[in-house]
Parts: C-alpha cells; structure tokens; sequence
C-alpha cells in the first residue's frame, strides 16, 4: 500500500511538472511575441501613460489621482532602457506574464495542475490583459499583487502560518499601492471568513497582527503622504463615483458595464461565472470549498462595481481585481460541467481578438484599412502637436511660457516635448487653471501665474474652453489653427495663440467655474 501510495504521489507530481513546463514554455512564447509587438509599433503614449512617465521623473510615496506603484516602475524600466514609448509600457507585459504564472499555481493547488493551467491560459488570452500588454497602466500591477495575495491567502489556508499570513499582507500592500480597487480584496477574504467557519480556524491573533503588519508597512508610506497633501489622491477617488442624488438609477450604464465584462474577462469566462453563481444562489449546485473561496473574491468587485455603475456610472475596468479569481473558477467550472465545445469555442474567440489587438497595434495602418482607426485615436498625433506648439513658443524667444487648456494637452508636451523643454532658454511649460481649485496633478504643481503671465503662448485642445481661457488675459490676439491629422479620416483640433497680461478672472465660490465679467483687453 505504502508502494502504491508513493507511485500515486509521483504519477501525480509528472502530470503537474508536465503541465507546469508546458504553461511556461507557452507563456514565454506568448510574451515575447507582445514584446515584439511592443517595441515596432509607432503608437505613441496615450496622455494617460504621459502623466505617469512624468510622475516617475519625481518619484514620490503618492500623486494626485493615482498610488505610486507604476510611477515606480516606469521609473525602473525606463532607467533601464531610456525613455522611449515601449520602455514606459514594459512592465505590463512582464507583470502580466508573471500573474498568469502565479495563477496556474493558485488553479494547482485548489483544484488540480489542468486547472491551473486552463486558468492561467484563459487569464493570458483574455482580451482585457492583451489590450492593458500594450499600454502603461495601474492595472498590471494591481492584477500581478492581487493574484500574489490570493496565492498567499490560498496557501495560508492550507498551511497556516504567520510567515504566510505576513506575505499575504505584503502583497496586499503592493495591490493598494497599486490601486485603491485593492480594498476588495479586504472585502473577499472577510466574506470568506464570514461563509466558511473553518476558513477563520487558522486565523490566530498572531498571525492576524502578521498580515496587518505586512500591510501596514507597506501602505503606511502612502497614507501619510495622502494625510499631508489633504488626502488628494483619496477624493479623486471617491469624486470619480459622481453620485447626483437627483439622477440615481442610469440602467443603461449598468448595462454597458455587464457587456464591458464579457469582453474583458472573455464571453465564455463571464458566462460561466454568472451561471455558477446564480445555479449556486438557487442552490441548484454544490459549491466545493474551493468554489466559495473564489467566489469570495470575485463577486464583491462585480456586484459593487454594477451598483455603481447603475447610480451613476463605472469603467470597465473598475472591477479587475476580480478577474484573476474569476479565470480559475471558470476553468474549474467550465471542466467539471464537461463544457469543453464551449470552452474551445470560448478560447478561439479570445485567440482570435488576441491576434486581431496584437496586429492592428503592431500596424496601425492594418486598422486604419480595416476601417477601425477610430480605436487608435488617442495615441496618435501627440508628437506632430507637440513640434507645432515648442515652434511656435521657441518663435516668440526667450522668456515664453505655454499655458496648455487641457492635461491631456499638457502630460503630452512634457513627454515629447522632454528634451527641448530642458534646454537653459526653453519655453517654460504650465497649466491653465480653469476651476477655483486643481482638479489634477498638472494644475496643482505647475500652474500658470500672474508672475509668469506677461507673455503666454496659449495651447487649446478641441475648444471646449477657449472663450473662458482667452477671458483671462487683458491682450489677446486670437487663435490660430494647429490641427493635426490622426489617420485618413480623423483630427484633432489643436489651436495656438498669444495672450498678454494674465488676470484670471474671479472663479465662482460654489461650481468653481470662472464668473465671466466686462472685458478689460482693448
């Protein structure tokens, strides 16, 4: 017996080293393939990503939207690589990878090896992460801490410890420096607790003070930077819910965002998770101890995120930390119902929009035939505006300043304006302010003064707030056309023109919006 016992624990440990070599000679192959794709594409930054190149020239423990995780990496890849486009987007296609690792293991050790390795393939093709490979953003990070600190609550259940416990809460403290949506997290592992009694067994108030204190010493950095900039980056947070109590039931919001779900997460995953669930909740179907875990975190993010979105609205991307617990239990799901027709089918669909995202990024002018240019019109075009505004400064000498209308605007002349901008008779670049107080990180660190005032070269996007921007000075001349063209089809309205004499006029006490009054100028 005891024979037996051993050639079944070897037979076992072959079909999960089987499995496991397989995994990563796919995910290398995977990865390499986007990070070719990375470095030939000619997309350029999206504003967005500009903003956080630019935050990482000045590392700090916050900003004023955003935790600092991926200013810190950015900071890192590009001290590596320099500061061109594919070295400020590197570390998603690496996070990325590394997470799809760390998943087969979660998928291993709660179900079995071919789980873990049709979750961790699914989470790879999933059309949400091959769009976020191409681009910086605060998810990769977020995903790549969340599924470290699920594998860390995973193990911690099966061996409790309070060296586990500890690592857990590091990781959680890596996910909230990544993003605030990491505080679902909290919320899945205290619904765990609450739903499974055996779950909370080997919880004692050591190894509970373990996981705080990972987590502490992580995010305390953070909370005090917050405490001592008026906690800027917490009510940016809480101001993107935008909840009007007059205007509180948006149906039509919440269902974009069901739909947003099936094309992130993958029809088939999403399906499959909304099934379960709701043949669990008419108890229709045995969840195993494993099914409750996961669900556990996956449900809180969806359903939070849906009643947001019904009250006022929500991205698609609010509810990710969800979708690395949601891979494993559609995978795990998807097998035990013996779903496969459906779950090829489902993975053909997400190989198929894999393939389309990583050609038309990798070639632009592929999307701009196929008709689909308008997907790429955000990353286009920043540099031609950039050379139109810095020759249009650097005309006017020494002593100019460009006021940019618009963030977007401004994080993209920094970028690409970077190395112009740090000559010793540069133009110096600043933000017009439009509101009584800064509503982002441009305004409040480089706002246009009085002082500075006496000469502005003034750079407006798309002329939403023209008239109130060209209100602010005594002189102004009048605007003249820079518009750049984006593909065949598409431009962007971009417009330049010299202001004298800054005077800003009085911004109302309650909106913040400036009060117009008599014109001064001649």
């Amino acid at each position: 017996m005891a024979l037996s016992a051993a050639a079944s624990s070897d037979a076992g440990s072959q079909e999960f080293h089987r499995f496991w070599r397989l995994f990563l000679w796919l995910t290398l192959g995977i990865t390499v393939i986007r990070l070719a794709a990375l470095f030939v594409t000619p997309l350029e930054l999206y504003p967005d990503e500009a903003q956080y190149w630019l935050w990482s020239r000045d590392l700090a423990f916050g900003y004023f939207s955003k935790p600092p995780m991926l200013a810190w990496l950015i900071a890192l890849t590009t001290g590596i690589g320099g500061d061109s486009e594919p070295f400020v987007r590197l570390s998603s296609s690496l996070l990325h990878a590394a997470t799809g690792l760390i998943l087969f293991r979660v998928g291993a050790r709660l179900y079995d090896e071919r789980t873990g390795f049709w979750g961790g393939v699914l989470y790879l093709l999933m059309p949400g992460v091959q769009l976020s490979v191409g681009i910086a953003s605060t998810d990769a990070p977020l995903l790549f801490f969340a599924a470290l600190a699920l594998w860390a609550y995973v193990a911690f259940q099966a061996r409790p410890s309070a060296r586990t416990a500890l690592f857990a809460g590091l990781a959680l403290g890596g996910a909230f420096l990544s993003k605030y949506a990491s505080l679902y997290l909290l919320i899945g592992v205290a619904l765990h607790l609450i739903s499974t009694p055996s779950a909370r067994a080997g919880w004692t108030p050591m190894r509970v003070l373990a996981a705080a204190t990972g987590l502490l010493v992580v995010a305390a950095p953070n909370l005090i930077w917050n405490a001592l900039h008026d906690f800027s980056t917490v009510s940016h947070t809480a101001a993107n819910a935008n909840w009007n109590v007059a205007d509180l039931f948006h149906p039509g919001e919440a269902l974009e965002f069901l739909v947003s779900q099936t094309m992130v997460l993958g029809p088939v995953p999403f399906a499959a998770i909304l099934i379960g669930a709701g043949l669990a909740a008419a108890r229709r179907f045995d969840l195993s101890p494993s099914d409750r875990l996961l669900l556990a975190f996956v449900l809180p993010p969806l359903i939070l995120v849906f009643i947001q979105a019904l009250l006022s609205r929500a991205n698609a991307n609010w509810a990710a930390v969800a979708y690395t617990p949601a891979v494993i239990l559609a995978a795990a799901w998807l097998l035990r119902w013996h779903a496969y027709r459906w779950f090829m089918g489902g993975l053909a669909f997400q190989i198929v929009v894999a393939v389309m995202v990583l050609v038309f990024g990798a070639w632009p002018h592929l999307a701009d035939r196929a008709g689909l240019g308008s997907s790429f019109k955000r990353v286009r075009g920043w540099e031609v505006g950039t050379t139109r505004i810095l020759d249009a400064a650097e005309a006017l000498g020494p002593g100019t300043v460009i006021a940019a209308d618009d963030r977007f605007l401004y994080n993209s002349l920094a970028y690409y304006g970077r190395d112009r901008l740090s000559g010793p008779d540069a133009p110096e670049l600043t933000m017009w302010v439009r509101e009584a107080h800064p509503q982002n990180q441009a305004e409040a660190e480089d706002p246009l003064t009085v002082d500075q005032g006496h000469r502005v070269l003034m750079a407006s996007i798309e002329g939403r707030f023209r008239h109130e921007f060209e209100a602010d000075f005594v002189r102004f001349d009048g605007w003249t056309d820079a518009t750049v063209r984006l593909d065949p089809e598409r431009t962007r309205d971009l417009a330049i023109g010299i202001g004298e004499g800054f005077a800003p006029q009085p911004r109302d006490p309650e909106t913040g919006l400036p009060v117009p009054v008599s014109p001064t100028r001649p």
